[in-house]
């Protein structure tokens, strides 16, 4: 065991390198059962600051994170993120993928939410393309579905991961078992039940299956009858509220400077939100409103989540009506350059193509399977340009910016991910909170680190 000289309190932080090599701050080395050494010398040297780590792990995120925590006993005097564990680089891979295979790479990164990063994704390039005004009414009434039901989805897995991490079982079994009726439509109509590759450059890549509307009936009736039942545990919670109300507090002021969007920013008083003040995808037409508190704290961006979840249960009821109303209408632009030939239907075994779609490109329309061919192998061709779009997501705003030197590829793709920006407001959270109140900042933010590393 190694002592020397403890840094004067109320010295300026240091970095981890710092530290060590700086032979005024004492090191110490564990070994041969020496605890009651370290612990003597720390009171000898009057030493009370403690370095530790939380993480590498998930500490009410979804996804592999590290804090770096300074303490002064059980307050947070310093707090550093440490992100970059879940690095994919999704990014750059797409620049060597056709547009259209982005769409299966983008769906990877906020993997809770992944019908946003395809549809963000899909928009800036049909912008870069020029094709927004020509994507059918239909392909846009089932985005605008899938956002939705994709929104709940992720506050569902919000409220229930945040609540287990504080002790909370029925949380999460409620919260998962809701978010698996939404996960059963997805199923039914992508084949898959995350990370869909479904919504695509020109619209979506299949349209509702025969017992499509059937399966989507169940899951709004279930979420109908079963969400009520998170307002009658939470609401009025005297121990929920207790570990929520007044932690991890950040006003309005904070929020715009630190660039934090969605139900925390919303949670501070602002009722901001791109459905409303920049719509897109016939928003406009839809009936719903944006729920605000006024807390500025945890319980606040729950509330915020909570109510966003009956509002998207509204615009999804919407959206079935109006497919009902435009049933055999085109989901996917109606051109032969950009839209394939063999759209996407999941045969009665769950796989693949369906049966007729193979049967007309491969034996009967030549011209069809030679635009398959092309398409598939090699992929349309986007004007050199660049564009950006940006989407409300469950987490905040999302945006996609795409740069195209004319070829089948990207030339450049990037994300704005609302976690990413969230992420650098934990100090601002934590300090000077305890440590048992940083999960619970951790949890209103709601964090997915494959969207934050990519």
């Amino acid at each position: 065991m190694t002592t020397g000289y403890t840094a004067p309190a109320g010295s300026t932080a240091l970095s981890p390198e710092q530290e060590f090599s700086d032979p005024s701050i004492p090191q110490y080395q564990a070994d041969g059962g020496d605890w009651q050494q370290i612990v003597e010398a720390q009171h000898k040297n009057r030493a009370d600051r403690m370095i530790i780590n939380m993480g590498p792990a998930h500490p009410s995120t979804h996804g592999v994170m590290r804090l770096c925590l300074e303490m002064d006993g059980d307050i947070v005097t310093n707090l550093r993120p440490a992100i970059g564990y879940l690095h994919t680089g999704i990014e750059k891979t797409a620049e060597y993928r056709t547009w259209t295979q982005g769409s299966a790479l983008v769906t990877r990164m906020d993997y809770v939410a992944p019908m946003f990063n395809e549809c963000v994704y899909s928009m800036a390039v049909e912008k870069a393309m020029g094709i927004t005004d020509r994507i059918p009414q239909r392909a846009q009434i089932i985005r605008v579905l899938c956002l939705e039901l994709c929104r709940i989805a992720s506050h569902l897995v919000a409220l229930a991961t945040g609540g287990n991490e504080l002790g909370g079982t029925t949380l999460l079994t409620n919260g998962l078992r809701e978010r698996e009726h939404i996960l059963d439509f997805f199923e039914c109509v992508s084949g898959l039940r995350m990370n869909h590759a479904y919504i695509r450059p020109g619209g979506v890549a299949g349209d509702l299956p025969e017992d499509g509307m059937q399966i989507l009936d169940t899951c709004l009736d279930w979420l109908e009858k079963r969400m009520p039942d998170f307002s009658k545990m939470l609401n009025d919670n005297p121990v929920f509220k207790k570990r929520f109300v007044d932690v991890a507090y950040l006003d309005l002021t904070g929020c715009m400077t630190l660039g934090i969007t969605g139900p925390r920013l919303r949670a501070a008083g602002l009722k901001w939100d791109l459905r409303k003040a920049e719509p897109c995808l016939g928003y406009e037409t839809y009936d719903f409103d944006v729920p605000v508190w006024d807390t500025c704290d945890a319980y606040g961006a729950y509330r915020v989540r909570l109510a966003e979840m009956f509002e998207s249960l509204k615009i999804a009821r919407q959206c079935r009506d109006r497919l009902v109303e435009t049933e055999g209408q085109p989901f996917m632009i109606e051109d032969p350059k950009i839209a394939r030939p063999a759209y996407l239907k999941v045969y009665k075994d769950g796989q693949g193509n369906s049966y007729e779609h193979v049967k007309n490109i491969m034996g009967q329309d030549m011209e069809s399977l030679i635009h398959h061919f092309k398409l598939v192998t090699e992929g349309f061709k986007v004007p050199a340009g660049q564009a950006y779009v940006e989407l409300e997501s469950p987490k905040g705003i999302i945006g996609c910016h795409v740069v195209s030197d004319g070829g089948t590829h990207p030339y450049r793709v990037h994300m704005r991910d609302p976690a990413f920006h969230a992420i650098q407001a934990l100090p601002a959270l934590c300090e000077g909170g305890t440590l048992s109140d940083v999960v619970v900042a951790i949890s209103s933010i709601d964090p997915v680190l494959g969207g934050v590393d990519r």
